[in-house]
């Protein structure tokens, strides 16, 4: 007894389980300042030349100016020195020519670029680093007014919502066929998707490239697929116990949310692709004219029928048909808008990542549809869609340039 009342007394003079965590955080904290107090010792001593190095994020003209939106990349401090276009010093101003590490300025430029002409702009530090950038075509940046943002609008309602919803318009057919051919449907919308996802995922590697590199840079997009893998799973798995009800309702529950997960998959790859549209029309890089909208039409279209595949057993109501093209292409709209206006690499890339991790979790969602009565997914029917599923999307893709 005597032996029990001791080890209770000492339990209870035992500090909380918070301290025990909080205490490594704590001597880590404290070391950290020690060091910083200490003058970082052994270390501040330093023969090499500075790692400067200088990201481009965004290129504005306007007439007799060129504005340049840069981010310092490097581990560094950074210091503007000088200007140079096409070989020729120039002038320049910035709010503060110093740049610490993930800091960002403007450089504006005084000089009388001539439409359609390219132009090579070279920054130089005060220690001699120099860093290039390209204009290819030199066109006036749009003016971000409410006749822009119209534009925007509009264009991304013709690329993203029309065709969308044309595609939809399979859901009658989807509904009559044969469950053998329903099997075949949804072995295309995953050939779609997969293409889709590996398109975005190319598409964010390139962007990242261009964009601050210190900011995370490629691994900006398997970040974004990452989260919004999670993200959908967490959707999928509360869609799937917040209903019950028997076996027909919970059928037609299942097809329609895997049809509105399938519409957030495709809506946040909209995204990306109208971001992409909005900043290629911001720099000139885009030729707003028939062939893109036909293109896009036809590339998006098919969009639309891997939204209604699911669904073709179990139709839901018109409302809420309306409701998942708008989850898909009005994105759109959206990514124009923030491309045409306020364009971020970075940015750009997450989101790419985020389309293509999303579409991956759809594709995890579908596979289980296509399985033949032997449980096999990979049977020559679905393996015929799939490939028919890339094929369409790869063909409309050539009548696409951005």
């Amino acid at each position: 007894m005597e032996a029990r009342g001791a080890a209770a007394r000492v339990g209870a003079r035992r500090a909380p389980a918070w301290v025990y965590g909080l205490a490594p955080l704590v001597l880590i904290a404290a070391a950290i300042g020690l060091f910083a107090a200490l003058g970082d010792p052994g270390l501040s001593k330093r023969d090499t030349p500075p790692v400067e190095n200088l990201a481009v994020e965004r290129t504005e003209l306007r007439p007799g100016k060129i504005d340049l939106t840069v981010r310092n990349d490097g581990p560094d401090s950074v210091r503007i020195a000088q200007v140079i276009v096409n070989d020729g010093f120039t002038d320049f101003s910035m709010d503060d020519p110093e740049l610490g590490r993930l800091e960002s300025g403007q450089v504006r430029i005084a000089y009388p670029w001539v439409e359609g002409s390219s132009y090579n702009v070279d920054l130089l530090t005060s220690n001699g680093a120099k860093i290039s950038h390209t204009i290819d075509s030199a066109v006036e940046t749009p003016k971000a007014d409410v006749g822009f943002y119209r534009l925007m609008a509009l264009l991304g309602f013709y690329v993203g919502v029309v065709p969308i919803a044309l595609g939809m318009l399979w859901l009658p057919f989807v509904r009559r066929i044969d469950p053998r051919w329903v099997r075949l449907l949804m072995a295309v919308t995953i050939g779609l998707l997969g293409f889709l996802a590996v398109d975005a995922t190319i598409e964010g590697l390139d962007v990242a490239r261009t964009g601050s590199q210190a900011l995370g840079g490629p691994t900006l997009v398997f970040l974004g697929a990452a989260v919004s893998y999670l993200l959908l799973m967490g959707v999928q798995s509360w869609l799937t116990t917040r209903k019950g009800g028997g076996a027909n309702r919970s059928s037609a529950t299942a097809a329609g949310s895997l049809a509105l997960l399938v519409a957030l998959a495709i809506g946040m790859h909209n995204l990306g692709e109208g971001l992409a549209i909005g900043s290629a029309y911001a720099v000139g890089a885009l030729s707003l004219g028939a062939f893109l909208v036909i293109g896009f039409a036809l590339h998006n279209t098919t969009e639309g029928l891997a939204i209604v595949a699911p669904v073709g057993e179990h139709p839901p109501p018109l409302q809420r048909l309306v409701l998942l093209g708008t989850l898909a292409g009005a994105p759109a709209i959206l990514g124009a808008w923030i491309g045409a206006s306020a364009f971020n690499s970075s940015v750009a890339a997450f989101l790419l990542g985020a389309g293509a991790g999303a579409i991956v979790q759809v594709i995890q969602q579908l596979v289980p549809t296509i399985r033949d009565r032997t449980g096999r997914a990979l049977h020559p029917l679905a393996v015929a869609g799939i490939l028919a599923g890339i094929a369409i999307l790869y063909v409309t893709s050539l009548l696409v340039s951005i």
